[in-house]
């Protein structure tokens, strides 16, 4: 069993409502919605800064991968049977991404997260260039209108980086909660145990 997966939540107050408008402003360049009496200039600005907030929330869910990708990789080292494969970061995120288990799935699915590979993939990708999160004024307009596909090519390219072994979806198993969800049931366990 590795190490549970726990999210924090990554959305400031304002996020959802910045999402929304992005969305609702990329239609709208595209001709897919009234503009009304929006310029073009407003329009962008809108898009670009929904953008920067889906980027600043995936680089906290990148965070939150690669301490659990790092947990596992040390407990891996630990093992018996497991420190002789030499499984590395690129093992583990295979693993999550691709061979992901399928109770984890399920649960992410029914979060509402429908692309997580898309999501976790981005997530590990920002992070492998960024230690924290980038202030706006640091990036162009131009990687944060097309910061997924730099993330997904930043993703493949640290997977690319050395040679690794493989994972199968059921060689693993492990718990995915979120932040809020773990605490509750650690406060369960230390009530009973009083």
């Amino acid at each position: 069993m590795l190490p549970p997966l726990i999210l924090h939540p990554f959305s400031d107050s304002s996020g959802p409502g910045r999402l929304v408008e992005s969305s609702r402003a990329s239609l709208m360049l595209q001709g897919l919605l009234p503009s009304g009496e929006l310029t073009t200039n407003e329009l962008e600005r809108r898009l670009l800064d929904g953008r920067y907030c889906e980027l600043r929330m995936l680089f906290y869910v990148g965070r939150d991968l690669l301490r659990w990708i790092d947990q596992c990789v040390d407990h891996a080292a630990t093992q018996e049977g497991l420190a002789e494969r030499a499984l590395k970061f690129q093992s583990f995120a295979v693993f999550l991404i691709e061979n992901t288990p399928p109770k984890v799935a399920a649960k992410l699915k029914a979060w509402g997260v429908a692309d997580y590979k898309a999501i976790f993939m981005r997530a590990i990708g920002l992070n492998s260039v960024f230690a924290e999160a980038p202030e706006r004024y640091q990036l162009s307009d131009e990687f944060i209108r097309h910061y997924y596909r730099y993330a997904d090519h930043l993703y493949f390219c640290r997977q690319q980086a050395t040679i690794f072994p493989s994972i199968d979806a059921e060689e693993f198993d492990f718990d995915l909660f979120a932040s809020g969800e773990y605490t509750r049931m650690l406060e369960q366990e230390w009530e009973d145990r009083q």
